[in-house]
């Protein structure tokens, strides 16, 4: 299949696309920035040099090849709203190209966004909350609405990805702690993140796209939970660092807009996954590159 990849040189983007090509795909990944289009030529895809923010270069694209992948988010959280939104409309630019006809979009979303029944993670049938609850949730109401319109589409969700260099929300605790001199800890830390090593997302987002089926939805979970309390020890450890308690009404003061995580449970299982796809997570655990934190 020739795959319109877009995020194609971000961290997932970049450990997607040389599994697409290994895998006897085309990949044109959209990039818009001519360092790192060197490094995607490099890789052996074709560069489509332009910005999520051009929607007739999206659907133009997409209505030119057989499959798409939508990996590309802006992670500014001071503009995570906006960022969200924007999402919406680039999910509709991409399903515009590929309106009448059976070739599979596959975009991204989190497992944070499902409505979890007590006492069990999250699971990929499980409802979702609406976008004025979580504004990342416009990601699957636009997959729901181009589909609507006859498009093939699924989603993958992703928990907190990583490898020594980064590890999802867990960066940004990281960052925090670098800056404040302590890592901080809200309440005794038992809540629960899921987690998935990037070798092992970037292999599901292959099988998804060549195997997957319509309204599918997929969480590429290699570790139903591992406890803040854990994560923050860890890193901690590697820096050097010292953890401390943070009370709750200091937690936005210490965290920003972490603050709003800090207390969450938010586990995943990816068990239909697995059966459905037949992918089995290899990677390192979330602790083991945390050890192996990049300082």
């Amino acid at each position: 299949m020739r795959i319109f990849v877009t995020g194609a040189t971000g961290f997932i983007g970049s450990a997607t696309v040389p599994q697409l090509i290994a895998a006897g795909h085309q990949v044109l990944g959209l990039c818009r920035s001519p360092d790192k289009a060197a490094a995607l030529e490099a890789a052996g895809a074709e560069v489509l040099s332009g910005s999520i923010t051009d929607s007739a270069l999206l659907t133009e694209a997409a209505a030119n090849c057989d499959a798409v992948i939508h990996l590309a988010f802006n992670h500014d959280f001071s503009t995570f709203v906006q960022n969200c939104e924007d999402d919406r409309r680039v999910i509709a630019a991409l399903g515009a190209g590929l309106q009448g006809s059976d070739r599979p979009l596959l975009v991204t979303s989190g497992t944070a966004i499902t409505i979890m029944k007590p006492g069990r993670p999250a699971r990929e049938d499980d409802p979702i909350v609406s976008a004025e609850t979580f504004p990342r949730a416009a990601t699957e109401e636009a997959a729901a609405a181009v589909a609507g319109s006859g498009v093939n589409v699924g989603v993958v969700r992703l928990p907190q990805v990583h490898d020594p260099r980064r590890q999802g929300l867990v960066s940004y605790l990281i960052m925090i702690a670098r800056e404040k001199g302590f890592a901080g800890l809200v309440g005794d830390g038992s809540g629960r993140w899921a987690a998935g090593h990037v070798s092992d997302v970037a292999r599901l987002y292959r099988l998804a796209i060549e195997r997957g089926e319509p309204g599918a939805r997929y969480h590429a979970v290699g570790e139903e939970g591992v406890s803040l309390k854990a994560m923050t020890e860890t890193y901690a450890k590697r820096l050097g660092l010292p953890v401390r308690p943070v009370a709750p009404a200091d937690a936005e003061a210490t965290f920003g807009w972490m603050a709003r995580f800090m207390g969450h449970d938010m586990p995943a299982s990816s068990e239909k996954t697995r059966r459905t796809l037949g992918w089995e997570p290899t990677g390192p655990g979330m602790l083991a590159d945390l050890e192996r934190l990049e300082v």
